[in-house]
């Protein structure tokens, strides 16, 4: 075994690497460690003082075990050499107090740095949430769930331990093999140069060894984050799984991950294992040349006994110290890209912000409109159409608006532009006559409500969800029991009294313990207890029976009877709640005006109509084949003046 193979053998394949971790960041411009540790200042600004005093106090523990040695050479050339039995006894309690002193400054240290540490940690860990709170939906879209999980637990925990264990003690070792190393040289210039060029290679495999685990290292990370979305994805599919019998094939996956990441692992472990050989290794090479050294020296006059007895006491003592210095070298690799994959994330561009010098709405009345609003995802292609086209559309205040268009034509989308869920690529979505971008984001969302095709819950109680945009309210005062009882009326979700703790009942994770329309009238209740001015509904009542839905739309027109609302609509019972329809095809809205109008002048709309139709008439005989789709139409005169009038 040559040293040079601790390093060769934590050499990866960099491409398997990469395309082992589908969910890692893609690349950034590497920074030198010291740079990327340094990072994490503004987190450690607050606790520099008692990790300084943590550092210092360790230090003194080193110096006090480092001054055991010159001790030992005054008494042995000193009272034992000459039998005074006093001088004995007095560098013998000297020995002692130095013992104890080092033990009580190392239980110091610990004091002094692990509160902190976890107060560092506690601060990373709140500006990460943070962070993810503000970034955008498309950020989201991009990012695997276990790799931001892997970084907010596994990452940042890294980095307490490494602040409190592997900086202090990295810090402490250093310094004392340098003093040390200088004491040697007190002695004797040859001893300490036999020490130093015997302890060469160390830092040269730690040099070289850096270069090669560092990719280990970030390989494992993005492994883990890859298991840990499987799991997450498996336990939210479960479900689905069971249904479908594939809990065999969600086990393969998972144990392929499993596996990659546990042979990646050993290769770590393999080459800190013979990082660590050397560090053993080397020291007692080392400290083997420095005996025949001071043999020789001792032997010819040039050292006393004591000096030659106090250098392998020295030696013996620093021993550990170099050879902890890989494992501490590998700890620091590992806090190094836990400190990278944080910062992936504190990194990313915030690219929906309130604006500079935001403007507010004094007179509110609810009016929407989108002017000839483009859109386009960021990760689609350059040479892609885009999916909104010049969209122009205005809701008048107090008016319900359906929206009608083919599967994939873009209806959904266009409901996330009102709340900036997503900016538009051209035009502009107003709100009263001001461009939403120029609103504060906690007042355009406070006042333009949202209920998503798929409703999701929050692993809390029933009031909590349905109160959501209602942090005005005290959750248990009369008022907001008011409010709560309306929305639950509105959304005809009154069996949330009748579960076990009523609507203080917990509906677990997601609201998977409910049933499906259960879901989605709780969803509804809740955009309906936020009180918007403008009411954004994607398909609010698709998961519910038509008995029920006929009671919701009943309660709901006197919610639509003075709030501006857009409905997604899939239903010809939705359509008709609504005032004006309008008809999303190709990327533009080609057509609005009433239910009556649009029949009688668009083709698309009865074509869409139709096919509504057909889906709640599904088993009829009459319905055997699809009715073909009408060619590209230009819209008729009468459809373009009622969008003008718009």
């Amino acid at each position: 075994m040559t040293a040079s193979s601790a390093a060769s053998s934590a050499s990866p394949d960099r491409d398997a690497i990469n395309s082992a971790t589908p969910g890692a960041a893609p690349a950034t411009p590497r920074l030198s460690t010291p740079r990327a540790l340094a990072r994490l200042y503004p987190f450690a600004k607050p606790a520099l003082p008692r990790l300084i005093g943590g550092a210092l106090v360790g230090l003194g523990a080193a110096v006090a075990s480092l001054m055991i040695p010159l001790v030992l050479q005054w008494a042995v050339d000193g009272p034992i050499t000459t039998g005074d039995r006093t001088q004995i006894l007095w560098g013998t309690l000297a020995v002692l107090a130095l013992g104890v002193a080092e033990a009580l400054m190392v239980f110091l240290r610990r004091r002094f740095v692990l509160t902190p540490a976890a107060g560092i940690e506690y601060s990373v860990r709140q500006a990460f949430y943070e962070r993810l709170q503000r970034l955008p939906v498309a950020f989201h879209d991009r990012w695997q769930s276990g790799q931001l999980l892997s970084r907010m637990m596994q990452d940042i925990g890294a980095i307490r331990r490494w602040l409190a264990f592997g900086l202090i003690l990295l810090l402490i070792n250093v310094l004392t093999i340098v003093i040390g190393s200088a004491l040697l040289f007190r002695w004797h210039w040859a001893l300490g140069t036999v020490f130093v060029v015997c302890s060469l290679p160390l830092w040269i495999l730690g040099y070289r060894f850096e270069q090669s685990y560092g990719v280990l290292s970030r390989s494992s990370q993005d492994q883990a984050g890859d298991l840990a979305t499987s799991v997450e994805e498996s336990v939210h599919g479960i479900r689905v799984l069971k249904a479908f019998g594939r809990g065999g094939h969600a086990l393969s996956l998972f144990t392929r991950r499993a596996e990659t990441l546990r042979d990646t692992e050993m290769r770590k472990a393999r080459a800190v294992g013979q990082l660590w050989y050397w560090h053993e290794l080397v020291p007692v090479l080392a400290l083997g040349a420095c005996f025949l050294t001071g043999v020789w020296l001792a032997a010819t006059g040039s050292l006393t006994v004591g000096e030659l007895f106090a250098f392998f006491a020295m030696a013996a003592a620093l021993q550990w110290p170099m050879a902890s210095l890989g494992y501490l070298y590998s700890l620091l690799i590992d806090t190094r890209t836990a400190t990278d994959r944080v910062f992936e994330v504190l990194d990313a561009p915030v690219t929906i912000t309130d604006p500079a010098e935001p403007r507010t709405i004094t007179e509110p009345r609810g009016e929407l409109a989108f002017r000839g609003v483009r859109f386009r995802y960021p990760d689609t292609t350059s040479d892609s159409p885009d999916l909104l086209a010049g969209i122009t559309l205005t809701l008048r205040p107090g008016e319900t608006m359906a929206l009608v268009g083919a599967t994939g034509s873009g209806k959904t989308t266009l409901t996330t532009l009102p709340t900036r869920l997503f900016d538009v690529s051209g035009g502009s979505v107003e709100l009263d006559g001001i461009d939403v971008r120029e609103l504060r984001l906690d007042e355009l969302r406070r006042r333009i409500g949202v209920a998503f095709e798929d409703p999701i819950l929050f692993s809390a109680s029933v009031r909590d969800n349905v109160l959501l945009g209602r942090d005005d309210l005290d959750p248990h005062s009369p008022e907001a029991d008011a409010v709560l009882a309306e929305a639950l009326d509105v959304a005809q979700a009154g069996f949330a009294y009748d579960l076990p703790d009523g609507v203080d009942t917990e509906v677990g994770e997601e609201g998977l313990s409910l049933s499906g329309g259960q879901r989605q009238r709780l969803a509804l209740a809740r955009v309906v207890a936020a009180a918007p001015d403008v009411l954004v509904l994607d398909d609010p009542l698709s998961a519910l029976d038509v008995d029920t839905e006929a009671l919701v739309e009943a309660a709901l027109r006197r919610v639509l009877a003075h709030t501006t609302a857009l409905i997604v609509a899939h239903r010809p019972s939705t359509v008709a709640m609504a005032d004006r329809v309008a008809v999303l095809w190709d990327g533009r809205i080609e057509a609005v005006g009433t239910h009556a109008e649009l029949l009688r002048d668009n083709a698309h709309y009865r074509y869409l109509i139709a096919t509504i139709d057909r889906g709640d008439q599904a088993g009829s005989p009459q319905e055997s084949h699809d009715p073909a789709p009408p060619g590209p139409q230009e819209p008729p005169a009468a459809d373009t003046e009622t969008e003008d009038r718009a």
